[in-house]
C-alpha cells in the first residue's frame, strides 16, 4: 500500500493473524505516520479441511526440514505415517512397526516418534527404523531441545523419562514424581532454557522441569487439571487441559511459577502450538469451536474449526498451522494460513530497524544495527488496548536483540513488516 509522504508499506503473510488490527508506525523525528489495513483470511482464524492420507487416529503432527509429518494409532504398517510438503497433499508412509504412535518431533536432522514400548526414527519422514526405547512404558510425548531428545510417559510407574542424543540410543531417567506425564516441551529465556512437562494427575505437582533432561524438579501447577498439552513461544510456557471451567489454560514465564487463565470455551483442549506470533490450541469436543487462539497466551478467542472432528494435535511451519484428528471421514487434517508465508530472504539481505520504545508486558527491543532508536512501532487493536506482537527474541549471537515483529527496508522508502 502507499502511505503518506511517499512511504510504501507491505505486509508479509506471516502477519496475517493480526486480523482487524491497526498497526501504526511512527518515524521518529519526522512526525510521519502510516498504517496498514486489516488482513483477510488470517492464520489461526480461518480453517480449511484437507484430505488425510488414511482414516487413522492421527495423534501427533510436526514440521521439520520442509515437511509436515503425522503419526497415528490404528491402520496398518503401510499407512501409520503420512507426510506433506505443504499441509494440503498427504502421502501414506510405512511405519517401522505397527504401534499406537502417540507423538512425533523433529530435531538435529531427524524425525523421532514414540509409542508404548517403541521408538522409530527417520531422516526424511519417509523411511522409518525401529529403535529400542529405555523401557516398555507408554511413551506419550517427545520433544527436542539443546541437542537432546526427551520423552515422557504416563505409565505412572518406573522411569518416566528417557533421553537420547541421537534418537537411537535411549537412557532411562527418573521423573520428579510418578505422575501420568502427558506432554513435554523445551523453551525459556536466554540462559534459562529448560524442559517442562505436564501431567494428567497429581496433587498440586502436575508440572516438572529440568535444565538438562536428566534431573527433574516438581513444580506447583496453577490447578489440579488434566494437563495434556504444553508449548513455548513469545517468552511464555502455555499449557492446556481437558477439564477446568475458568482455568483450562495456565501460563508461566519460566516453567516454575504458573498462573491460571480462562480458556475460550470449556472444551477438552489437547494440542497446542505457537507460530507466527500466535498460540493455537485444538480440542476434540465442542460445537464448531474446537480451535482457540491467543496472541499472548492470556486472552483466548474461540475460532471455528473446519469440522467437528476429534482434533488432537497442531503444529506450525512456514506460515501454516496444521491440525490432525482421530475422527472424520477423509478430512482428518485442517490447515490455516498461507504456506510459504514466512520471509524467505536471509537476514544479510535486509536492513533492519526494530522497536525502540517499551510496550506493556513486553519490555524493550533494541536495534541489532547501529541505527538504534531510528524507528518505533505501536500496535493498537480496534477494541482498544495493546497488541502484544512485539516481543523480544533471544540474543542473535551478534551481541544484540531483535523483535518478533520488525521493519525491514528494501531500498528507498519501501518497507516490509516481517516477523515470526
Amino acid at each position: 500500500m502507499q502511505c503518506s509522504a511517499g512511504l510504501a508499506l507491505t505486509y508479509a503473510p506471516v502477519m496475517s493473524h493480526l486480523s482487524r488490527v491497526l498497526i501504526c508506525l511512527v518515524l521518529l523525528g519526522s512526525g510521519v505516520t502510516f498504517a496498514a489495513p486489516a488482513q483477510a483470511n488470517p492464520a489461526g482464524v480461518t480453517w480449511t479441511s484437507q484430505n488425510s492420507a488414511a482414516n487413522n487416529d492421527w495423534y501427533s503432527v510436526t514440521y521439520g526440514n520442509g515437511l509436515f509429518v503425522a503419526v497415528s494409532d490404528g491402520g496398518t504398517a503401510s499407512n501409520q505415517v503420512m507426510t506433506s510438503p505443504d499441509g494440503t497433499t498427504w502421502t501414506s508412509r510405512t511405519s517401522a512397526e505397527v504401534k499406537s504412535w502417540n507423538s512425533v518431533t523433529y530435531g538435529n536432522g531427524l524425525f523421532v516418534a514414540v509409542a508404548g514400548g517403541a521408538v522409530m526414527t527417520s531422516p526424511n519422514g519417509t523411511t522409518w527404523t525401529s529403535r529400542i526405547p529405555a523401557n516398555a512404558n507408554l511413551w506419550k510425548s517427545v520433544t527436542f531441545g539443546n541437542g537432546l531428545f526427551v520423552a515422557v510417559n504416563n505409565s505412572d510407574r518406573g522411569d518416566q523419562v528417557m533421553t537420547s542424543r541421537d534418537g537411537v540410543t535411549w537412557t532411562p531417567r527418573t521423573s520428579a514424581i510418578n505422575n501420568q506425564w502427558e506432554s513435554v516441551t523445551w523453551g525459556g529465556s536466554a540462559g534459562q532454557e529448560k524442559f517442562v512437562a505436564v501431567s494428567f494427575n497429581g496433587r498440586g505437582n502436575r508440572v516438572m522441569t529440568s535444565p538438562d533432561g536428566i534431573t527433574w524438579t516438581p513444580q506447583t501447577s496453577a490447578a489440579d487439571n488434566n494437563w495434556v498439552g504444553i508449548t513455548y513461544g513469545g517468552g511464555l510456557f502455555v499449557a492446556v487441559s481437558g477439564n477446568g471451567t475458568v482455568n483450562g489454560v495456565m501460563t508461566s514465564p519460566d516453567g516454575i511459577t504458573w498462573t491460571p487463565r480462562n480458556s475460550a470455551a470449556n472444551n477438552n483442549w489437547i494440542g497446542i502450538t505457537y507460530g507466527g506470533g500466535l498460540f493455537v490450541a485444538v480440542s476434540d469436543n465442542g460445537a464448531g469451536n474446537r480451535v482457540m487462539t491467543s496472541p499472548d497466551g492470556i486472552a483466548w478467542t474461540s475460532q471455528t474449526s473446519a469440522a467437528n472432528n476429534g482434533w488432537y494435535s497442531v503444529t506450525y511451519g512456514n506460515g501454516l498451522f496444521v491440525a490432525v484428528s482421530y475422527s472424520g471421514a477423509g478430512n482428518r487434517v485442517m490447515t490455516s494460513g498461507v504456506f510459504g508465508g514466512e520471509p524467505s530472504l536471509q537476514p544479510a539481505q535486509w536492513t533492519r530497524y526494530y522497536q525502540a520504545l517499551p510496550m506493556p508486558d513486553s519490555g524493550f527491543c533494541r536495534d541489532m544495527t547501529a541505527e538504534q532508536n531510528t524507528l518505533a512501532a505501536y500496535g493498537t487493536s480496534v477494541s482498544g488496548g495493546w497488541v502484544k506482537s512485539w516481543e523480544p527474541w533471544v540474543s542473535n549471537g551478534a551481541g544484540g536483540w531483535g523483535c518478533q515483529r520488525y521493519l525491514v527496508n528494501t531500498g528507498g522508502n519501501n518497507w516490509v513488516v516481517m516477523g515470526g
